[in-house]
């Protein structure tokens, strides 16, 4: 499949402060890549990089065929983690004013304003102002804004930041009608279970590197499983078990013990439960827990994502000038 965005070797420096380090990864046209890591990773800088908000210190990049956003911005619609709409306009006048900053007329921008807004339920809100709406309704507004000339391409900057789960799922929503509409869409998040429901592609980020490259299945698949056993079972007979990397014991009651064992890269859990029954461990009760995302961004790069590093790494850049 043909990539919408190509990345080779980017990186990006502040003085002596290494932002973003020899990146390197592409988007296939038509997908929904998540860019995830915690804040303070390197994701912003990148995307303002792609966009061509600020120069990249080394390397090359392709978007749309250009080499830097500016050159195509109208086919790229773009929702900053920072967000901003007038708060006298109604969501109609906001809109349409940055559907014409995108070379949108503004007949037509307005008339696909009220066409959007009644699908994502906000028909009765057209009227309003921006200032009377809730944060919710407000940052549905601002992706409509974002993608109102009908974009080619979308960059979003964690556009679930501050949403109650209700207005997340709608989101989410909002993100897949984009891509089965023809989009090519790239969100950075440090949330993982919203690129896990949505993404047909993720780059996992940490400290300015890239960790990982593929799909969700793929980053899974290299980390470990987690099997529980409880009973009264020795540690030493569940570390002979196949399949079994580590044992510890999580909670003893007597002679009732509840052990975890992580289990090795492509080990099959059933495998290592049929070796217990069969070797006649008193398994009382079990649980095979697949990896999360979550885990497998850990196991990865070492980086809890819903760790900040964003202070950190700030006290560094400042330490460089």
């Amino acid at each position: 499949m043909d990539a919408a965005l190509s990345l080779n070797g980017i990186s990006k420096r502040y003085g002596g402060f290494q932002a973003v380090k020899d990146l390197s990864f592409s988007v296939p046209k038509g997908s929904i890549c998540g860019f995830l890591g915690p804040n303070g990773a390197g994701k912003t800088s990148t995307l303002r990089m792609i966009l061509g908000l600020q120069p990249q210190t080394s390397g090359t990049l392709e978007i749309l065929g250009a080499s830097d956003g500016r050159q195509v911005r109208n086919r790229i619609g773009f929702l900053p983690e920072e967000r901003g709409l007038y708060k006298k306009m109604t969501p109609v006048d906001a809109i349409a004013f940055f559907g014409a900053l995108k070379g949108l007329p503004s007949g037509e921008g307005r008339k696909r304003a009220r066409i959007m807004l009644k699908e994502q339920g906000l028909e009765h809100a057209q009227a309003k102002k921006m200032k009377e709406l809730s944060k919710g309704m407000a940052q549905k507004v601002q992706l409509i804004a974002s993608v109102v000339h009908k974009p080619e391409f979308v960059i979003l900057d964690e556009p679930f930041s501050g949403l109650d789960p209700m207005n997340q799922q709608g989101l989410e929503e909002m993100i897949r009608g984009l891509a089965a509409d023809g989009a090519t869409v790239l969100f950075s998040t440090h949330v993982m279970q919203h690129a896990e429901r949505l993404c047909d592609k993720v780059v996992l980020l940490a400290r300015g590197q890239k960790a990982f490259e593929g799909t969700v299945d793929e980053a899974r698949s290299q980390t470990l499983r987690h099997l529980s056993l409880e009973g009264d079972i020795a540690a030493e007979a569940v570390r002979a078990l196949p399949g079994v990397a580590s044992v510890e014991t999580v909670r003893q009651d007597g002679e009732v013990k509840t052990l975890k064992a992580q289990l090795n890269a492509g080990a099959r859990g059933q495998e290592t439960l049929k070796a217990a029954f069969l070797g006649g461990l008193d398994v009382r009760s079990f649980e095979l827990r697949e990896p999360t995302l979550h885990d497998a961004f850990i196991h990865l790069t070492g980086v809890d994502p819903n760790q900040d590093q964003t202070v950190k790494r700030a006290e560094t850049m400042e330490a460089a000038r």
